[in-house]
């Protein structure tokens, strides 16, 4: 049986109603797409719901809930495709939104993975939180978007338009390839949430391909489906995950002192966090610096591992060349705009 050639696949725990009132929008404007839905072991009546009401949609129902990287690799080693759209349930997507990016990545190979531009479902005129109009990072492997810095979230008024190239794509709306999501092992299943597209992409980065960003494909996001932004498990599954990525794919020289850094700023946060009088994200911090320090031997074998299959010379591009905390906090640079020029 020959491979599809473009898979929508939205992962799926315990959402009907994301799936009731987002899954007849994909099916509509997705001509181009076959559309899967992988259940990460709901209790909720999902699966019964979809083979009643949507029964054009293919069902993969994996055995457990094991986060979203765990439920997007156990799912898609059951569909043969070229390209993968990874699409959380509570996106709605517009018409034509598959094409611009398809084509894009058709005419060049070297682009392994893309997203749209990521407006927000409640307040449509406004970048959605998570992803925007592309991901970036600064020396330190903080990320932040184009649209996005921290908690400051941009109106969108056709200021970041251009298609180009970025350092990762929203794991809200990931096009990726098949073939190279599948080389790589996909997500890393220790992350369980968040951080997880990061680390995809730096280790596709690692290995010579490219992330863009295309913008004439628009879709619109919910977001705090799985956990809200200000959740503590949020807080805690963030910091730990963002130092592990770092420590893993840091090309450059000097990681063990970058990472130490990084730690003072991290303890900045936790008490900046215990200063206003959130104490359950403070520890959140802590938590997850410990948790860290514990996986560190797991986290450098799978460096030495990811070192024997990429060159780890890593195209810059994405990168800021400064420090996005000191920039925000001190600078009072609040818009990418305002920081662009330092990005290569």
């Amino acid at each position: 049986m020959q491979a599809i050639k473009v898979a929508v696949v939205i992962l799926n725990w315990n959402g009907k109603h994301y799936l009731e009132k987002f899954l007849p929008a994909v099916i509509s404007n997705s001509p181009t797409g076959s559309i899967f839905v992988v259940d990460n072991n709901s209790s909720d009546d999902s699966i019964e719901f979809l083979k009643n009401q949507f029964p054009e949609v293919s069902i993969v129902i994996n055995k457990d809930n094991g986060g979203f990287a765990k439920g997007y690799n156990d799912g898609l080693q059951h569909i043969d495709a070229e390209y993968y759209i990874l699409l959380n349930s509570d996106v709605e997507v517009t018409q034509g939104w598959i094409d611009p990016v398809i084509e894009l990545m058709d005419g060049d190979k070297t682009i392994a993975a893309c997203q749209p531009k990521i407006l927000a479902f409640h307040n449509k005129q406004q970048f959605e939180y998570a992803g925007a109009s592309g991901g970036f990072i600064d020396k330190y492997g903080y990320p932040f978007c184009r649209g996005r810095i921290f908690d400051v979230v941009e109106m969108d008024k056709g200021q970041y338009n251009t298609t180009r190239e970025i350092f990762w794509a929203t794991g809200a709306c990931m096009f990726v390839r098949a073939n190279v999501y599948q080389g790589l092992n996909g997500f890393d299943e220790d992350y369980f949430a968040h951080m997880e597209e990061i680390d995809l992409c730096w280790r596709m980065k690692n290995t010579g391909y490219r992330i863009y960003v295309v913008p004439s494909s628009t879709v619109f996001h919910v977001g705090g489906g799985t956990l809200n932004k200000v959740s503590p498990r949020k807080t805690y599954l963030n910091f730990r995950n963002n130092l592990i990525t770092y420590t893993k794919n840091y090309s450059g020289p000097f990681l063990f002192m970058k990472v130490l850094y990084r730690i003072v700023l991290d303890g900045i946060a936790g008490a900046k966090f215990l200063l206003s009088g959130d104490g359950k994200h403070c520890w959140a911090v802590i938590k997850a610096h410990f948790a860290y320090y514990g996986s560190l031997g797991t986290t450098l074998r799978k460096r030495k591992a990811l070192k024997r299959v990429a060159d780890f010379k890593v195209s810059s591009a994405g990168i800021l060349k400064g420090n996005i905390v000191a920039l925000y906090f001190l600078g009072k640079k609040k818009r990418f705009s305002e920081i662009e020029h330092l990005i290569e």
